[in-house]
């Protein structure tokens, strides 16, 4: 029923099929087969019969059972998706007239020159045909222009890729009303796409480039198939010649296309001189012989010279690897990424020093502190004004929270974050950010989605009356009678006693979880063991410790602390049961005291309150999913509750990312930073639980 609401044209369509397949028999029997086939093929033929109604009947049946694969598939996903995008009138109008237009134009076409002695033309003027996917592939051309960058490129390179390679090198005539329908369409799509259609990128970014040309090995990778299962071909060009190859050497080469199409995807430059080269050879070969046989055309004394040969199909060819090869050479900038060695240069190290004095120059947002912890690199801009810190896993570059630099830097930094991702072969990703970040990467074509919240509390206005504090009001009551005092200290300067019971603590907390440790923006012992970290302790009248808390420092400008961030929370096993809620709270009064501004509880990661559902991204969404599905684990959701009970106000915090595409990796790259030394064991026991 939802469908049917949404896209009633694409389900009507899809259903109307299938019924007429299934009664009149072709889900199982090809239409060629059935006594009614010519009263439903359209085509030249038809036409000159009279028999105009077939542009009507002939959409609602496939040439063969298994192209019913396409009805049910192909058309309800990719016309689907079009009604969805352009609104069902729209669609429904694009692709009736489309496919009309198509159909005709075709065998006018063929009308035309039929008696020209063209091979093909005169073979498939005696042919028709039955279908609906001219106009199919028309309506998504138009519904390109609602995608944004850089998925629109990618869908209409698809689309025209499909069209001009099944019309050159396949031939039939479905092919050249596909070609037909997508270019009458394509070049018109923002206009048709009305107020649907979204402003456009003027020029590929490095990344589109190397995709691109990762494409074009792959056509040539079809290309090689293709003359293997299917050599015997009428194309525009005439019969193909192709030899198929023995299987190992397809095998091989197959597998050297892919390796190349790889290197290529990710700015070789090894890949691109392989491929430059041997599209170089392909071209001069073909102008050699194009040389060759126009002398021998001028020659009146020469051999006549067979140009049916293969000789057409194969400057067709050709033709195709130069416009391939001023592809690459156009956008040579895209591939200069060195070998390994350099690479590793190239992609920074870390400069937790620099990075320290240029947050105190410029301050930074609440979780900039984690950006100098030494497991991070640093990208210190050219200037040495600003940084961006980040981890390296499964080929991604994971940025942590927002660029540090001087006022209105952040879109700078990150263009500077991207050139050296593009260099280093690695995919950008940012991590927690802020909505300054998520602007900045927007205008960049980036996407984004929440994945946690920040929990503040303004300390200057904070006391804890009403009955919404009372929790937190027995806590700090209750601490005293049970002789719980608070300390609030630098924990590098405690005796070595308290130390210990800090870290034993810790390791007990961890040894209960029997679970691997997470890292990246969760820290431990060793990170609260910075002098500039404060440390809050509930000790008992024994000396017995009950809990622990750290707090990073948040910078403002020229040094000044601002506020601070809570990082390690450890409680004692059968210590003082408002333990937390104790730690918190006193620290909150002795920050106040202090002068600070504010505290923030930090982001529970995967964790946030309830939003606008209808509102969320299919990302989002499914980050919902990957944190009710790991609370039975770490607890997220949980842990976000119990920072509720101390009023705070929330800022969202992001993750952007250049491509969709890129998520299955950057899912693993997360993974890999959060939890480091985590094997397979672990991860075994994470789905378990």
């Amino acid at each position: 029923m939802r469908l049917l609401k949404r896209l009633p044209f694409t389900t009507a369509y899809v259903v109307i099929t299938l019924t007429l397949a299934i009664v009149l028999g072709t889900l199982w029997t090809s239409i060629e087969d059935k006594s009614f086939y010519d009263d439903v093929a359209f085509g030249l033929p038809a036409f000159q019969d009279g028999r105009w109604l077939t542009l009507v009947w002939g959409m609602f049946f496939a040439l063969d059972p298994f192209f019913y694969v396409y009805v049910a598939g192909a058309f309800a996903i990719i016309t689907g998706f079009s009604e969805w995008r352009l609104g069902t009138a729209r669609t429904v109008v694009l692709c009736v007239l489309y496919q009309w237009g198509a159909v005709l134009m075709t065998a006018l076409f063929f009308l035309i020159f039929r008696g020209s002695g063209w091979e093909w033309v005169q073979q498939r003027a005696t042919e028709t045909d039955v279908g609906f996917s001219a106009g199919m592939l028309a309506v998504a051309s138009v519904a390109s222009a609602t995608v944004r960058p850089p998925w629109r490129l990618r869908m209409r390179l698809a689309i025209l890729g499909y069209v001009l390679f099944s019309v050159l090198f396949v031939g039939q005539m479905a092919d050249a009303e596909h070609f037909v329908a997508v270019a009458l369409s394509m070049p018109f799509s923002t206009r048709l796409a009305g107020p649907h259609a979204m402003r456009a990128r003027a020029l590929p970014t490095r990344h589109e480039l190397r995709l691109l040309a990762a494409i074009g090995v792959l056509v040539i990778t079809v290309l090689t198939l293709l003359a293997n299962f299917l050599p015997d071909r009428l194309t525009p060009f005439g019969p193909t010649d192709d030899t198929p190859e023995t299987w190992w050497v397809l095998i091989i080469e197959v597998a050297l296309f892919l390796l190349v199409a790889n290197g290529l995807r990710r700015g070789y430059r090894w890949a691109w001189w392989v491929t430059v080269v041997l599209c170089s050879l392909i071209v001069v070969f073909a102008a050699l012989v194009a040389l060759i046989a126009l002398l021998l055309t001028l020659d009146p004394d020469a051999v006549d010279l067979d140009i049916d040969n293969g000789l057409p199909q194969f400057f067709a060819q050709s033709l195709l690897y130069l416009v391939y090869l001023i592809l690459l050479i156009g956008g040579r900038g895209a591939f200069r990424v060195p070998r390994r060695s350099k690479r590793r240069l190239a992609s920074g190290t870390s400069h937790a020093d620099t990075a320290k004095d240029l947050l105190r120059r410029w301050g930074g947002d609440t979780i900039s502190w984690m950006t100098t912890w030494p497991e991070n690199r640093h990208m210190i801009t050219a200037d040495g004004q600003g940084y961006i810190a980040f981890r390296k896993h499964a080929g991604v570059a994971v940025a942590l929270g927002d660029p540090v630099g001087p006022p209105g830097s952040t879109a700078a930094i990150l263009d500077d974050f991207v050139a050296m991702c593009d260099k280093a072969a690695l995919v950008p990703y940012i991590f927690s950010c802020g909505r300054d970040t998520v602007a900045a990467t927007t205008a960049l074509g980036w996407s984004s989605a929440q994945v946690a919240e920040d929990n503040l509390i303004d300390l200057p206005t904070l006391e804890f009356k009403g009955k919404k504090w009372q929790d937190v009001r027995t806590a700090l009551n209750k601490a005293p009678k049970e002789g719980v005092t608070f300390r609030m200290v630098t924990l590098a300067d405690e005796p070595w006693s308290m130390v210990r019971q800090v870290e034993e603590l810790s390791q007990q907390w961890l040894g209960d979880k029997e679970l691997p440790e997470m890292g990246f923006t969760l820290g431990g012992v060793t990170e609260a063991l910075d002098r500039e970290v404060k440390v809050g302790l509930a000790v008992g009248a024994d000396g017995k410790l009950h809990g622990v808390t750290s707090w990073m420092p948040v910078y403002g400008p020229e040094g000044h602390v601002r506020g601070w961030t809570l990082d390690l929370m450890r409680r004692a096993d059968g210590s003082f049961r408002a333990t937390m809620e104790f730690l918190i709270a006193s620290s909150c009064q002795w920050f106040k005291a202090d002068g600070a501004d504010f505290i923030s509880l930090s982001g529970a990661p995967l964790a946030r309150s309830a939003g606008d559902a209808a509102g969320e991204t299919a990302v989002e969404k499914f980050l919902d999913t990957l944190g009710e599905q790991l609370e039975p684990v770490y607890g997220f959701r949980s842990l976000h509750a119990f920072k509720g009970k101390f009023q705070p106000r929330f800022e969202p915090m992001y993750m952007t990312f250049r491509d969709e595409g890129d998520l299955p990796r950057i899912g693993i790259a997360i993974t890999r930073a959060y939890l480091p030394t985590a094997g397979l064991r672990d991860m075994i026991s994470v789905v378990k639980q």
